[in-house]
């Protein structure tokens, strides 16, 4: 099983990067992510999706520890300790940032749908089994999802 689980670590961190906003943090949720992968390897069942599964357990521990943050208010998002000391000059990297923000500002349910699909390379129907929700409702958020960054990083063509 750790082989088939080691396949799946970059598609993990690619979806861990769309739910937390410091890599730092993504990379605590992969890793927690394959902890408890590996603590409940018993509860898999052969034969069936291993990334689908993977994801679920993921997005079950963001969203338990999103809970768990509200109650444990320790510190400030815009924590000077948190921002880039020196930006990068490159306009590519500008371009990847405003990708960031723009990811980041749209609502979780978009930016799922958004990441599985057109980032991680799911099928609708794997990222519906995955967000638990209609395969229409995943082509839906989808398509949302690319309006809202279409808007955002081409601002000069909304008219």
């Amino acid at each position: 099983m750790s082989d088939d689980i080691l396949t799946h670590v970059r598609a993990l961190r690619a979806y861990a990067r769309s739910l937390c906003g410091t890599a730092a943090d993504a990379e605590d949720l992969v890793q927690e992510t394959l902890l408890r992968a590996i603590e409940k390897a018993d509860s898999y069942q052969p034969g069936t999706h291993m990334r689908a599964w993977l994801f679920t357990i993921m997005r079950n521990k963001f969203f338990t520890d999103v809970k768990k943050a509200a109650r444990e208010r320790t510190g400030s998002g815009d924590c000077a300790s948190t921002q880039p000391s020196v930006p990068a000059g490159q306009e590519w990297h500008l371009r990847h940032q405003e990708l960031r923000v723009a990811l980041n500002e749209m609502p979780l349910h978009y930016r799922e749908a958004i990441v599985l699909v057109a980032v991680i390379g799911e099928s609708y129907l794997d990222a519906a089994r995955i967000l638990d929700c209609d395969i229409g409702t995943i082509k839906s958020r989808v398509n949302r999802a690319r309006n809202i960054l279409r808007r955002a990083l081409e601002p000069e063509h909304n008219d």
